[in-house]
């Protein structure tokens, strides 16, 4: 069974930037899609970056395309989410998630059956 760990989040101000870490336990290694979702207050939870075991393919949301890069230390059994250029609409609680033996990674949060606790990250103007 996965189990994942976020941490790093934290406040900024705009144009900043801040590293997220999810360390992860369990099964972990052969297709698994690792991905970070985030949910800002009234909003539904959405997909911000996935990267596919395998290949070590990676996908963006057009909102953070050239700002976000996403990351993983299989040796550390750990993902990372490399935010700059933060601005305030990222402001909301972030999640890491797993979706294990899918073949692919897809940007529906309802598949991924592991998920972290969640940690908060604030972008003041």
């Amino acid at each position: 069974q996965v189990q994942l760990v976020e941490s790093g989040g934290g406040s900024v101000q705009a144009g900043g930037s801040l590293r997220l870490s999810c360390a992860a336990s369990g099964y972990m290694y052969r297709n698994v899609c690792l991905g970070w979702f985030r949910q800002a207050p009234g909003k539904e939870r959405e997909g911000v970056a996935l990267i596919y075991s395998e290949g070590g393919s990676t996908y963006y949301a057009d909102s953070v395309k050239g700002r976000f890069t996403i990351s993983r230390d299989n040796a550390k059994s750990t993902l990372y989410l490399q935010m700059n250029s933060l601005k305030p609409e990222d402001t909301a609680v972030y999640y890491c998630a797993a979706d294990v033996g899918r073949g692919q990674c897809y940007w529906s949060a309802r598949l991924y059956a592991a998920w972290g606790q969640g940690t908060q990250v604030t972008v003041s103007s």
